[in-house]
């Protein structure tokens, strides 16, 4: 690959990464607010809308940046750093797919909770849904820090 053509890769995935990271620090401070300020309703058309939207702009941008990163690795020999990127990434990917799919299930629940005069908050099934996604998002949170340290250390 040319001087050029590295610098530019470098450059994708610097801002994919940023996208990726970035987006998903302000929806957790998004999500602190949200649930200090909004009522059950707002909050379940809040969320269905914002995932929907980051869906739209964080997912390109990991693939973006799983791909720019993959391209500038591929030169790099097979050593426990690339193993363990490859590894983190796949992990990544397949959290991810569980992310979106608990999320919509979640949706689903608070929406029907909230049909039948239930508050969202105290059916069992929210709780439990809640405290796994937060295991979950806090999972794809490491699982991006670690691929980023890995990058890194890989760069030199």
């Amino acid at each position: 690959m040319s001087h050029l053509g590295h610098h530019l890769l470098v450059t994708v995935l610097v801002l994919s990464t940023s996208v990726w990271l970035g987006g998903y620090v302000a929806i957790g401070i998004v999500a602190r607010s949200a649930t200090a300020t909004m009522d059950p309703a707002q909050r379940v058309a809040f969320f269905r809308s914002l995932g929907r939207a980051y869906l739209r702009v964080g997912t390109p941008a990991l693939v973006i940046g799983l791909v720019s990163g993959a391209l500038l690795a591929r030169d790099h020999p097979w050593d426990a750093t690339l193993i363990s990127a490859a590894i983190a990434a796949l992990l990544l990917v397949v959290l991810l797919a569980a992310g979106v799919q608990q999320a919509r299930r979640m949706t689903r629940l608070r929406h029907s909770a909230l049909k039948s005069g239930d508050d969202p908050a105290s059916v069992p099934a929210i709780r439990r849904g809640r405290r796994s996604a937060a295991i979950l998002r806090a999972a794809l949170g490491v699982l991006s820090l670690i691929l980023v340290v890995l990058g890194c250390f890989m760069a030199g």
